[in-house]
């Protein structure tokens, strides 16, 4: 989706100005409390959103706790769980905003130490389940800073939407390197690698599962098939396909059915 220069540029801007502030909060080891307060900061500096209205701490739920919510109005947009800046990220960190954001319906869930931002999304499903969308180092060296400020800016006070988030996370679904391997390993792509194949050995005889099972052993790491994000996205690519298909077959029963019409 389009993002405004206006939001891009404050989100540069505003990176270039934490950069520092992050690795003097990271070289001192900062506690989690303080680590939040940043954090609460870069919400209203770099998103956009208004400090002391629409970020709001400590959020509890049946004796669990969410350190800030991020609402508009009685929009509740997503969920930060934070953690000190020194402190390595696991995914089991996000269990108590999840179990929150299953209760309250919020589907989105960042967690940060300041420096490591996760996006996850939450499945409402049995049992809840979460998939991760995309982690930014807002400190490794190398990383170009568009694709920091592409990530940010869809979380911003004015790019944010239901249906934004929803588009960003099937992108970044299809575009990831677990659903490259798993189209790597489907019927047209096979097809395709036989048939360049052959343009060097016109007489070579290669089956299907041959040349799969040749790209399962030697040429795709086997974390990205047999891990639970190579499963995940090798199903969600099945429904995806499932659904295009469907949606074919609906657009041409419209149009047979509109060509059929008599005139009156």
């Amino acid at each position: 989706m389009a993002i405004s220069k206006k939001v891009v540029d404050r989100i540069t801007v505003q990176l270039k100005r934490y950069i520092p502030i992050l690795i003097e909060a990271k070289n001192r080891d900062i506690n989690e409390s303080d680590t939040v307060a940043i954090i609460s900061d870069m919400l209203a500096d770099l998103l956009g959103y208004k400090k002391y209205i629409e970020i709001t701490s400590e959020q509890a739920i049946r004796g669990t706790f969410v350190d800030l919510m991020v609402r508009i109005g009685e929009e509740e947009r997503f969920l930060v769980e934070a953690k000190a800046i020194g402190i390595t990220l696991k995914d089991q960190h996000v269990k108590q905003a999840m179990e929150y954001g299953a209760h309250k319906g919020i589907e989105w869930v960042i967690l940060t130490n300041g420096v490591i931002w996760r996006v996850y999304k939450i499945h409402f499903s049995q049992p809840i389940d979460q998939t991760l969308v995309f982690e930014l180092d807002l400190l490794q060296p190398g990383v170009r800073s568009s694709q920091h400020v592409e990530c940010l800016s869809i979380l911003s006070r004015e790019a944010f939407s239901q249906n934004a988030m929803t588009a960003f996370y099937q992108q970044k679904q299809i575009t990831g390197k677990y659903s490259i391997a798993a189209i790597l390993l489907t019927v047209p792509i096979l097809a395709v690698l036989k048939k360049e194949l052959r343009k060097i050995e016109p007489k070579l005889k290669l089956d299907d599962e041959t040349l799969k099972s040749c790209l399962e052993a030697d040429i795709i790491k086997r974390e990205l098939i047999d891990s639970d994000e190579g499963k995940q996205a090798s199903e969600f690519l099945k429904k995806l396909s499932k659904a295009a298909a469907r949606a074919k077959v609906k657009k041409a029963t419209v149009s047979a059915s509109n060509n059929t019409l008599a005139p009156i």
